[in-house]
């Protein structure tokens, strides 16, 4: 299982792609330490290919993901949301034990913490 994307993801996604001069640039997807909950969602455009990616195509949009990332986002799902507060990109992810209100950071499963947020 790797990392998915919905119609509506990808579209805006290819519609971003489409404003760019650069035609080889694809969707990178990371997990890096931070934010609330321990670790954070990225997403940033580039066009090169590293030794450690894996690369997923979806709906006609190429994701690359290094493997620590993909390790923890096996299974997830990425969607496309409008909302009062914006538009934004936000993953379903069914390897974090929780998630922080910002939908931005999440716990790993296997961690067993939670949020870090007193209160909520």
């Amino acid at each position: 299982m790797s990392v998915t994307l919905t119609e509506a993801a990808a579209a805006k996604i290819q519609g971003l792609l489409a404003q760019e001069a650069n035609k080889d640039l694809s969707l990178r997807v990371f997990v890096s330490g931070g934010g609330c909950s321990g670790f954070e969602y990225g997403f940033t455009f580039d066009d090169v290919v590293k030794d450690n990616d894996t690369v997923v195509e979806n709906h006609g949009v190429k994701l690359l993901v290094d493997q620590m990332s993909l390790d923890m986002l096996k299974g997830a799902e990425i969607d496309y949301k409008t909302s009062l507060q914006g538009e934004y990109l936000v993953i379903k992810n069914p390897n974090a034990a929780s998630t922080c209100g910002c939908g931005k950071s999440f716990t790993p499963a296997e961690s067993g913490q939670g949020c870090g947020h007193a209160g909520y």
